[in-house]
């Protein structure tokens, strides 16, 4: 089709701009996506065309030295007259406006990322990388979890440490009291034992005060228990005092004379029997001084030292027995009085 004729007008189509077809200039407008009438697009495209088919009219005349041509418009006033304004025009009034552009809403970020997942913070620790971001923080996160744990360990070896410095200081405590104690046991026991001992030496004095040796200047020679053939039993019996033949003989306490004569082997006798039942026998005597029944206090002379009977010199072979019968040690049994042979 030329210039020169205007050809029919092809049927009109209705045009809805995208965000393809229209760009919006950067950083200045926005694309508003609303539908709008499609008669007032239509009419706004041909207004354009109409524009430009002059304007390359204009072009081609000039250049080519023709005559102009004449171009026929047809009467675009009942169609410009109905159209709207193009600043009302949706997606198109914005293009148009005459205020100062727009400034885009800056959105403020919690975190503001110098790169993909790298925050302002990272970045100044040299992080360039959102793995290497999530790695220092998985890192800083474990170095302080670990520094926890490394503090519980510490304020629970300090916490032990107290305890074990508390539990020692109480074992020393308990130690120092059980010593005290154990020396207050000790001195109360030593005291106590003094204090027997010296009781048991006062009973022994008085005990001596009441009881007497048998006889005097004697030596001891044969002990009760000792073994020998001379002794019907295979043992002495006794405790033998050594000494010449008259010597006197004494009654060792207060008692009755049970018995008084010749005992065979024993030779002469006297049994001596005291207030508890105990009897004492006195053996071998050359003569005897007192009879059956008859009583006798401490020191008193009940007979002589002989040599009657089963013996090889003169001596008194003294003798023990117990109230149940019992042979003892007559030894054994004046010490128990207070008295040493």
């Amino acid at each position: 089709m030329g210039f020169g004729g205007y050809a029919p007008q092809e049927p009109w189509e209705e045009w809805n701009p995208t965000a393809e077809s229209v760009r919006p200039v950067r950083g200045r407008h926005r694309v508003h996506k609303k539908g709008g009438g499609g008669l007032a697009r239509s009419s706004t495209v041909l207004g354009v065309g109409v524009i430009a088919a002059v304007g390359a009219g204009g072009i081609a005349t000039a250049q080519g030295g023709k005559p102009p041509v004449s171009i026929a418009m047809p009467d675009m006033s009942a169609v410009t007259d109905s159209l709207p304004d193009a600043k009302s025009l949706p997606g198109v009034g914005a293009f148009m406006s005459d205020d100062a552009p727009e400034e885009p809403t800056a959105v403020a970020a919690a975190a503001p990322l110098s790169s993909a997942g790298v925050s302002a913070a990272d970045a100044e620790q040299g992080t360039t990388g959102a793995g290497e971001a999530l790695r220092a923080r998985i890192m800083q996160q474990a170095e302080n979890q670990q520094q926890q744990a490394d503090d519980a360990v510490r304020r629970a070896a300090e916490d032990a440490a107290v305890r074990k410095a508390a539990e020692e200081a109480q074992a020393q405590q308990a130690e120092a009291k059980a010593e005290a104690k154990a020396k207050a046991a000790e001195e109360k026991r030593r005291k106590e034992a003094a204090e027997r001992k010296k009781a048991e030496a006062e009973r022994l004095a008085k005990l001596a005060r009441s009881y007497t040796l048998p006889t005097s200047s004697y030596t001891l020679t044969s002990h009760f228990g000792d073994a020998g053939s001379m002794w019907s039993s295979g043992q002495h019996t006794g405790l033998d005092f050594a000494a010449p033949t008259g010597t006197p003989l004494k009654a060792v306490h207060t008692g009755t004379v049970k018995e008084a004569g010749w005992a065979g082997a024993y030779g002469y006798r006297t049994i001596l029997e005291l207030d508890d039942g105990t009897e004492i026998w006195y053996c071998h005597q050359s003569s005897l001084s007192v009879s059956a029944g008859q009583k006798v206090s401490t020191g008193d002379v009940i007979g002589r030292v002989g040599a009657t009977g089963n013996v090889t010199g003169p001596h008194l072979h003294m003798e023990v027995h117990t109230s149940g019968g019992a042979n003892i040690d007559p030894l054994g049994w004046l010490q128990g009085k207070g008295l040493n042979p």
